[in-house]
């Protein structure tokens, strides 16, 4: 017999649903939120939530409005959703029996939302139970989606497709999984193609968006299905619905990436079909839909140069789409003067602590972000359709509460989402950067037409456009610069701030260009114009003007490096006159233009009369912003460069700083602490952690060894026992920053390191387990590993014979890291670096494994740059040799040609163990020479170069 609800706990706890989301009555909130609390200890809670949820009418004695009734199975879907997601496995058979049968009805309820809330249950109960738990769903959602009885509403078609949309985009690898021969996929797949052609529109979509949801994941059900599936795209291309076209989008920009070789044969059918589909202007996300197509397209590899015939149609309805909404005119028209407002909570974007401490002295290099992503607020591009975002839009009925609403759509501003005008910009740059010249010819006639336009929507997208080439068609834009730079200059005067904003940025992207005119007369002309231009804007009235001015000088330090070195006094000015007026959202931004300034100049910001300008400005502010503020992290960054750029000099402000970062570091191990051991608390932040540890490292480097030791000797708590428990906690991004400490500290204070070594050895070892890093993690475990290492390297160095208790576990830890293929190069790089410098002092105690190490240590080091940590490492590795030169016969050819070309490199700058190094190379060479018979015959085996280069430095 089916559960059925006695009437007077369903009566109470539907007025406590219902009183739950109230938001008209406070204590009743309250009141209902702890009776809930209470009744989730009822063996029938989960029953009676189900029933209410699926129950069309109030329960007997419960006079209910329909908007309170929404209310009530609103609030009874929310509380059974996260039933389900933290019980449901613990609850009995027929309880789960009866969930899994009510909520289906619910996909044919008459009510848009409920139906999308019974999907999301529906989900939940195939997360939490799998796929084998719930067999029956798949084939009951298909039959509802396909009508298969042949009376099935449309709302429960409707419904039904939804929810078979939620459970792909949750369990999209579940589904492709072998089930006792069987793989749900292969069903599905087929099925879904079968509901593209549905004749409800909502059905068509889905189930489209639905395939989307694989394609990056090229099962075998969707490859063998794949002609079929782009035989129906095409018939779908000109679909009536909007929400269809959109998918159809979306389709082609997953396969771009996908099967390539599927979109190529239709590129020229596909250019026009997008460019139509951008030029919606009714639907400004079909349009968007479309835009990213060039996009994806002018960023794959081989598909990219397809487009070359086509650019004439495309790059203009990339300019179109560039040019504000009459809606968005009217909303930018409201701004004006708003320098004096305080910023609302939600202009403030989350903060993040960014990683500088990578510690490797290798020669590692990263590929600089999509500059006109970042620089227009942007964010990278996402073709995955969220299909519980693609569920019922029905215009809602009286009091139902719309909770899919998009958080940026509701609060954030509209200026920092990705849209179609970004898109377009972002395309436009992508291109020239492939195409160059073609791209800028075709955009010159609008650029004449549209810069000095009467309109300021077409003056500013065509200042877009322009900023938009700057990268990929600067050699074609240079001889039109010297008139073209004078007039975005004196668009910063434009009467609109939109405008000013988007002259701002521009001219960032010409920077490089200013930046590096040499003619004295042309600097004066361009280069300085440029900088004191975009300067000014720093301290315009418009806050957007000043975020915009702020971004475009760090661009500009970027690109002009040291030269800026004569102008710091007037630039260091305007920042403390920014220090004065800015708002917070503001200060984050001129905190990176203080501390991207003191990267690139470094010691040229050590002046006094410019350290007596900046300093009081930022120290005002550290005493302003309170420890528990997101705002310190950024402040804590700018001050790691400033420290490192004044070197010693930073020392009179050195004290209170690295008091309060020790005071930070302290209070926030002890809530993590007690969080730990107090389920119901929040965790502190570890961005905390991070960023004083970082300080912490700028001030030991820069400051003279003797007051950065009196830092950390009169540390309260103890700095290395702090220190300690960071090397250990759980953040891969703690423990980062923690080792890069620790190297640190062992360059610079090795005395006050040393006797904590005991302690500190063992975590280190522990760190080099390759085995403890969780693979979702296994990016920044390497970074960690790759800090350890280094400063094992170092310690090894100052420490000498003293680390024969740790030489034993470092080797066994270093040679699994060494010959791990999974390892990145520049971790192989460091593990190769402390082994070598632990053979430095500890050769007798590495010289039995060196057979397990020799040749993974020659491949690791052949690339590296000749330094002084590659110096240690080979006079280390040389001494390992001598002891044991037997088991280096199959890697002995390589072996001398490392040392050739140690030789030949005369770009090296190596002070340190020189004369230690080359006597080491005599002694092997000299050994070898006695071992080997025909050791004339041997050295055959290299090239005349490196014969000459061993014989010239060695004598052999």
């Amino acid at each position: 017999m089916a559960w059925q609800p006695q009437e007077e706990p369903l009566r109470q706890l539907a007025g406590f649903l219902r009183d739950s989301l109230s938001g008209h009555d406070l204590n009743a909130q309250k009141n209902a939120t702890l009776m809930l609390t209470r009744a989730k200890t009822s063996p029938d809670y989960i029953n009676y939530l189900t029933f209410l949820f699926a129950s069309r009418d109030p329960p007997p004695g419960l006079q209910l409005s329909s908007e309170d009734l929404h209310i009530l199975r609103t609030s009874a879907a929310i509380n059974l959703k996260n039933s389900v997601k933290t019980v449901y496995n613990t609850i009995p058979d027929a309880t789960q029996s009866y969930i899994r049968s009510t909520v289906l009805l619910g996909l044919e309820d008459p009510i848009g939302q409920i139906r999308s809330f019974a999907g999301n249950v529906i989900t939940e109960i195939v997360q939490q139970g799998g796929i084998l738990g719930w067999p029956e769903l798949l084939p009951v959602l298909l039959s509802l989606v396909g009508n298969d009885r042949g009376n099935v509403s449309t709302q429960a078609q409707e419904g039904a497709m939804s929810a078979l949309a939620k459970v792909c985009e949750d369990n999209k690898k579940l589904l492709d999984r072998d089930y006792q021969g069987q793989r749900p996929l292969n069903v599905i797949i087929p099925k879904l193609l079968e509901s593209t052609t549905s004749p409800v529109a909502k059905v068509r979509a889905l189930a489209l968006a639905s395939i989307n949801t694989f394609i990056p994941l090229k099962p075998q059900a969707l490859l063998v299905a794949l002609d079929s599936f782009l035989a129906q795209l095409f018939q779908l291309a000109n679909d009536p619905s909007d929400d269809v076209r959109r998918n159809v989008c979306r389709s082609f920009v997953l396969l771009v990436d996908t099967r390539p070789d599927k979109i190529a044969p239709h590129m020229q059918g596909l250019v026009d079909y997008m460019v139509t589909q951008q030029r919606n202007s009714d639907d400004p996300d079909l349009a968007l839909d479309a835009a990213e197509f060039w996009l994806c397209v002018g960023e794959h590899d081989k598909l990219r140069v397809t487009l070359s015939p086509y650019l004439g149609k495309i790059i203009p309805v990339l300019l179109e789409s560039m040019v504000y909404s009459e809606e968005d005119v009217l909303r930018l028209e409201r701004g004006g003067i708003d320098d004096e407002e305080e910023d609302r909570p939600e202009d403030l974007k989350p903060q993040f602590a960014k990683s500088k401490s990578a510690r490797t002295n290798l020669t590692t290099n990263g590929d600089e972000p999509n500059q006109l992503r970042g620089n227009t607020n942007g964010t990278n591009v996402s073709t995955t359709v969220n299909a519980s975002q693609q569920g019922d839009d029905d215009d809602l009925s009286e009091g139902e509460i719309d909770d899919d609403e998009d958080d940026d759509d509701d609060g954030g501003d509209p200026e920092d989402r990705w849209n179609l005008r970004k898109c377009s910009a972002a395309a436009l740059d992508v291109l020239a950067t492939v195409f160059h010249r073609p791209v800028f010819e075709i955009i010159l006639p609008y650029l004449k037409e549209n810069l000095r336009h009467s309109e300021w929507p077409n003056r500013e997208a065509a200042v877009l456009a322009l900023g938009a080439v700057a990268d990929g068609c600067l050699d074609a834009v240079t001889p039109h610069l010297p008139d073209l730079v004078p007039y975005l200059i004196s668009l910063l005067n434009d009467s609109e701030p939109v405008v000013r904003q988007i002259t701002c940025w521009s001219l960032g992207r010409y920077s490089a260009w200013a930046s590096h005119l040499d003619d004295p007369a042309q600097r004066s002309a361009y280069f300085e114009p440029m900088m004191e231009g975009i300067l000014h804007r720093m301290l315009d009235g418009n806050k957007r003007v000043q975020e915009a001015a702020a971004s475009a000088f760090a661009n500009l330090e970027e690109k002009a490096t040291y030269k800026l070195v004569p102008y710091c006094g007037p630039i260091i000015r305007q920042f403390v006159r920014c220090f004065e007026r800015y708002k917070d959202r503001n200060m984050f931004i001129l905190y990176d233009c203080v501390q991207t300034l003191a990267e690139h100049i470094g010691p040229g910001l050590a002046s006094e009369d410019v350290i007596d300008l900046l300093m009081p400005a930022l120290i005002q502010r550290w005493n302003k912003v309170v420890d528990q503020s997101r705002e310190m992290f950024p402040l804590l960054e700018c001050l790691s460069y400033v420290a490192t750029a004044l070197g010693d000099k930073f020392a009179p402000f050195a004290v209170p700083i690295f008091t309060r970062c020790i005071r930070i570091i302290h209070q926030n191990l002890e809530e993590y602490l007690v969080a730990v051991n107090n389920q119901g608390l929040d965790k502190p932040d570890k961005d905390f952690l991070v960023t004083s540890l970082d300080l912490l490292s700028a001030i030991i480097q820069a400051l003279d060894p003797r007051k950065s030791g009196e830092l950390v000797a009169g540390s309260q708590p103890r700095f290395f026992d702090l220190l300690t428990f960071c090397m250990e906690d759980p953040s891969n991004d703690v423990r980062q920053s923690s080792y890069a400490l620790l190297g640190d500290c062992a360059i610079h204070i090795f005395l006050y390191l040393q006797t904590y070594l005991p302690t500190i050895m063992p975590v280190l070892i522990e760190q080099l387990d390759m085995d403890k890093i969780a693979d979702e993690d296994v990016e920044t475990g390497f970074s960690v590993v790759n800090n350890a290492c280094w400063s094992c390297g170092e310690i090894a160095m100052k420490e000498g014979t003293g680390m024969a208790p740790y030489v034993e576990k470092l080797c066994q830890r270093l040679i699994a890291i060494l010959c791990n293929p999974e390892v990145t190069e520049a971790v192989h790089e460091n593990a190769a670096i402390a082994l070598g410098r632990l053979g430095v002092a500890s050769s007798e105690l590495l010289a039995p494994h060196l057979a397990e190490f020799a040749g993974p240590f020659i491949e690791s080091t052949r690339k590296l740059d000749s330094t002084d940590e590659k110096a240690h490492a080979f006079l280390g590795f040389n001494r390992i040799v001598a002891r044991n030169p037997q088991v280096m016969e199959k890697y002995l050819v390589e072996y001398f040609k490392l040392i050739a070309a140690w030789v030949d490199d005369s770009s090296r700058q190596v002070q340190i163990h020189g004369a230690a190094l080359h006597e080491s190379f005599q002694t092997v060479l000299s050994g070898y020479r006695t071992l080997i018979p025909d050791f004339d015959g041997f050295l055959n085996h290299l090239t005349p170069t490196d014969r000459g280069h061993l014989t010239k430095a060695y004598n052999i």
